[in-house]
């Protein structure tokens, strides 16, 4: 069995793990990084602690083994982000020596240090975000369409607009996964596909 349902503080590790495990392109980074939280620090565990409310994971007997994250309000976020998450994380890199990092390890603190924005005509369209993951033993039994009719079914009641994300592209499972649950492919910005979906009532 597994269960959907709403994240608890307790849940932060497993978005860091799940994270990473599947964050080559849905396959597992941890070769590539010495940090294992530096890609987690990017793309899961923000939302956990900054708006945990946009957060829902799918548990079974062995544990959490697949999330949704996100925002309402991309601009919104990304404000908080630089108030209340970025500042400690920069100190903290700024003493790890370099020889400790992996190539992937630098490049995942570089965009700390100065994070990127979403395309801004993509987010005035669409101004929610999420990032979404499952282990592999998730993969294929619709969990992935249920978290994210969960978190769509929340946006719209919360009067949201639109939802983006960005997907790698040479993710060809993901990238498939969202053209077939209604997102559209709006363009291709070096290796991430952005996609958009309009909620309308």
């Amino acid at each position: 069995m597994v269960e959907l349902r709403a994240y608890r503080a307790d849940d932060l590790e497993a978005l860091y793990d799940i994270c990473l495990v599947t964050g080559d392109a849905g396959k597992d980074a941890s070769p590539l990084h010495n940090d294992r939280k530096a890609i987690g620090h990017l793309y899961s565990a923000p939302y956990g602690v900054i708006e945990p409310e946009q957060v829902f994971v799918a548990e079974d007997e062995q544990g959490v083994a697949g999330y949704i994250v996100g925002t309402h309000d991309t601009r919104a976020f990304a404000a908080k982000l630089e108030r209340d998450w970025w500042p400690a994380l920069r100190t903290h890199y700024a003493q790890v020596p370099e020889a400790e990092l992996m190539p992937a390890d630098r490049q995942r603190i570089a965009a700390m240090r100065a994070p990127g924005d979403n395309p801004a005509d993509i987010v005035a369209r669409y101004p929610a975000h999420i990032h979404m993951n499952l282990l592999p033993r998730l993969r294929g039994q619709r969990i992935g369409t249920r978290l994210l009719q969960m978190w769509i079914a929340q946006a719209r009641k919360a009067g949201v607009s639109g939802i983006h994300l960005g997907a790698s592209a040479g993710n060809t499972g993901g990238v498939a996964f969202w053209t077939r649950s209604g997102f559209e492919p709006l363009q291709t910005i070096g290796r991430t596909v952005w996609f958009g979906m309009t909620l309308a009532e």
